[in-house]
């Protein structure tokens, strides 16, 4: 990873891109001190001390909702209007119409999510000003409508410089404000662990143990989101004009993971959903159940969480992967796969192996989001969203030096021609 970023910075258009995303990711970093004016951080930061629905929210944010700053929101609403969306677009003709209209059906579809996205982010921040009134130093209606609106804008600005990451940048801007936010909170994570040590809550074993898991895991994470199953083609000879095509062989690079760490961070967005909505009814009978019976490490939350992943892999897996469409290709170029009958039986055999692929990426994910939080019931320590934090920590950095790959080998293709 260091050497293809130290041979990405010699290449002056890359270094711009580099220099331009991590400038803006500075900036997302220097508006993480910007406090939300009227609220009292000392009570909330007791609130997320407590854990729960707020600790999450604060996981998520990178310490952002813990101190309120204009960021408190993180990018979770953008996360869940691209979910509507996506949804949508299996369902209303007219939405399915425009994704295959190629670029601007696309442009369309991100014009309607950021529309999606300022709608929810703004029922968001009155739910959350409306739950949260006891942290508000004037409890007034003035008071409520600046922090709704600067809340707000924050994640509006979140989304714009997203989309400019991703437009002018390197990787995917969305994935790397949160792997920013995930890694910010990496120094506070460490200390705690070193005050756990000191106190006694672990010991030096424990401490050693718990490293070598971590790196264990991490290894493992690396290996699935690397693994493919390859699916030999071969291509029948063709004659055209006095030029003879095809007779080579290629195959198809099904990957175990094929929706990488998309289904962990919707999974995580929607596991928060119940707790919004019970936002709106502070201190009645249906926010306290909720807390009671979807507080985060509940048995409840927990296989929620499970079947979510479980679900989004499948999901993400069917829009970037058409077997259907695959098939059809193969066959208007004379491909097959050796010992499958072009057509049907082709579609059939790709399902099938695509399915148990799916199956073992979803299991593996769900395995490690959610056994972190066996560990820390064990251990009796606070990982919280450790397991989804590693996952998208190292899939959003191996995507991310895939994209800087890829742009290097797109301007150096002339020396492989040699």
């Amino acid at each position: 990873m260091l050497s293809t970023l130290r041979d990405a910075w010699k290449i002056p258009d890359l270094r711009r891109k580099l220099l331009f995303t991590l400038a803006m990711l500075l900036v997302y970093r220097l508006g993480s001190f910007i406090p939300v004016p009227f609220i009292n951080r000392e009570v909330i930061g007791d609130l997320v001390t407590q854990g729960g629905v707020l600790g999450l929210f604060d996981v998520i944010s990178g310490g952002n909702f813990r101190n309120f700053t204009i960021f408190a929101m993180s990018i979770t609403p953008y996360i869940n209007a691209s979910i509507i969306m996506n949804l949508l677009t299996f369902v209303i003709p007219a939405l399915e119409r425009l994704a295959k209209e190629g670029e601007e059906g696309r442009k369309k579809i991100a014009q309607y999510t950021r529309y999606a996205t300022i709608l929810l982010a703004f029922i968001q921040a009155v739910g959350l000003s409306l739950s949260i009134q006891n942290v508000l130093i004037e409890k007034t209606f003035l008071t409520i409508s600046i922090v709704v609106v600067t809340i707000t804008a924050g994640t509006a600005f979140l989304m714009w410089l997203g989309e400019q990451i991703t437009e002018k940048g390197i990787g995917n801007g969305i994935s790397l404000i949160i792997f920013v936010s995930i890694i910010s909170s990496l120094p506070d994570g460490i200390a705690k662990m070193i005050e756990y040590v000191r106190v006694g809550t672990i010991n030096i074993f424990t401490l050693i143990l718990f490293v070598f898991f971590a790196v264990v895991v991490i290894s493992a994470v690396v290996a699935v989101q690397e693994g493919q199953r390859r699916i030999p083609v071969q291509y029948a000879k063709r004659v055209v004009g006095r030029k003879m095509y095809g007779g080579q062989s290629s195959h198809i690079p099904l990957k175990i993971n094929q929706a990488g760490v998309i289904p962990v961070i919707f999974a995580s967005s929607i596991t928060l959903f119940p707790s919004t909505l019970a936002s709106f009814f502070p201190n009645s009978s249906i926010a306290n159940w909720i807390a009671k019976w979807f507080e985060w490490g509940n048995p409840i939350s927990t296989s929620f969480y499970i079947v979510l992943i479980l679900a989004f892999t499948y999901f993400y897996t069917a829009i970037t992967f058409n077997p259907v469409d695959v098939a059809n290709n193969m066959k208007k170029n004379g491909g097959f796969v050796p010992g499958i009958r072009p057509g049907r039986p082709t579609v059939e055999f790709l399902n099938r192996t695509l399915n148990r692929l799916t199956l073992s990426g979803a299991i593996f994910l769900a395995l490690i989001a959610t056994l972190p939080l066996v560990i820390g019931v064990i251990m009796g320590i606070d990982l919280r969203f450790g397991g989804t934090g590693l996952l998208i920590v190292v899939g959003v950095a191996l995507e991310t030096v895939k994209q800087i790959e890829a742009q290097m080998m797109m301007r150096h293709y002339q020396g492989f021609l040699k």
